[in-house]
């Protein structure tokens, strides 16, 4: 199932495309780059966590009877699946379709994402034997990425490619807790009891996002965001004694990538400084924190993303309005503001309603 092609993309010239997936000018020019690094046009870039989802019909139709870890070791699937809501809602950046637990999966670890659930492991790390199943990550391990980013470039033209990856934290509470946990109490009694082990866990842990976002980049991606989902179960103390060092130890060494780096977690609002101090050009923020204050938290020169709460795109559409605009103001507070939601596109979301409020932003830049 195909959905219509965008047929009308802003550009900061002040044409329009009646293509955008055609070849053009370098991405590392977009609106969505300059935007990262402090140079903000008349509105803001605009992309969605998630766009490419259970959201849209046309790719719940191409991925029936394909499983989540088959379909993102597929280059074809990979390509189309993340281009499916770049012609839909003419964002203004694709992120690439995969999942944090792709690299985990791709050096030997027993990982199966189980629908309505996520990410089970068969054999949680708890012990240092458990240690020895997370071997180094190479680029061979994950080839196909590396041919669905160069594809996408091709196809994406100027419109820029978003890689991720999942942060050290995040992937460690998988690991330790055996899946998606509420309170993450085997991570922190880890954290806490065993913190040689703890630390060792997250080394590797680094060293395996770094490396996949490192294939990534070298393959065209034009930026990259590093996903610490539970990193808000943590103080702020814990935070930067026992994640911080392994979070930078992913972003810093990316520095002379040439790409923005964005750095996101929920429920984070207490750890925003500590966040940007890890490497982020960009500081994800959730709905819980206005974008004004998450700047001033962040201090002078910071660059924000965000943040619409996700549900309220479930309203009626004066609602969804009004939101859209409040957030577009909190944010001119920063040096840079790339418009998101405050976590991912819930799959009950109309892509109608996201396909009109990506025109809404646009549409600021008459105003």
């Amino acid at each position: 199932m195909q959905a219509r092609r965008c047929d009308r993309t802003p550009w900061d010239d002040g044409r329009t495309m009646s293509n955008p997936l055609t070849p053009a000018p370098a991405a590392a020019a977009s609106p969505l780059v300059r935007a990262a690094r402090g140079h903000p046009g008349a509105s803001p870039p605009v992309w969605f966590m998630r766009q490419a989802g259970r959201s849209l019909p046309e790719y719940r139709a191409l991925r029936a009877g394909t499983s989540m870890l088959d379909a993102c070791r597929d280059p074809a699937l990979i390509t189309e699946i993340t281009l499916q809501p770049v012609r839909r809602h003419c964002v203004d950046a694709a992120i690439l379709f995969s999942d944090i637990v792709v690299p985990l999966v791709a050096v030997g670890v027993p990982i199966d994402i189980v629908p309505g659930v996520g990410p089970v492991v068969a054999h949680p790390v708890r012990t240092a034997d458990d240690l020895a199943q997370l071997r180094p990550l190479t680029p061979a391990d994950v080839s196909y990425v590396r041919e669905a980013v160069r594809s996408l470039v091709s196809e994406l033209g100027r419109v820029p490619l978003i890689g991720f990856a999942g942060a050290p934290f995040t992937l460690a509470s998988y690991l330790v807790e055996g899946g998606p946990s509420r309170d993450h109490a085997r991570t922190k009694a880890l954290m806490h009891g065993d913190p040689g082990l703890w630390h060792a866990l997250l080394g590797r842990l680094a060293d395996i996002a770094r490396e996949f976002l490192r294939v990534q980049i070298d393959a065209g991606a034009n930026a990259v965001q590093l996903f610490d989902s539970w990193a808000g179960a943590l103080s702020l103390a814990d935070y930067d004694a026992f994640v911080l060092p392994h979070s930078r130890s992913v972003l810093e060494p990316l520095a002379d990538a040439g790409v923005p780096r964005i750095h996101f977690g929920v429920g984070t609002g207490e750890l925003l400084a500590s966040m940007r101090s890890a490497g982020a050009d960009v500081v994800g923020v959730d709905w819980r924190v206005p974008l004004d204050e998450a700047s001033r938290r962040l201090g002078p020169g910071a660059v924000v993303q965000g943040n619409l709460d996700p549900a309220l795109l479930l309203a009626d559409w004066p609602v969804v309005e009004r939101a859209v605009r409040r957030v577009v103001a909190e944010g001119r507070a920063a040096s840079g503001h790339i418009f998101n939601l405050g976590h991912g596109v819930l799959p009950d979301t109309d892509p109608d309603v996201l396909t009109r409020v990506v025109a809404l932003i646009h549409s600021l830049s008459d105003e």
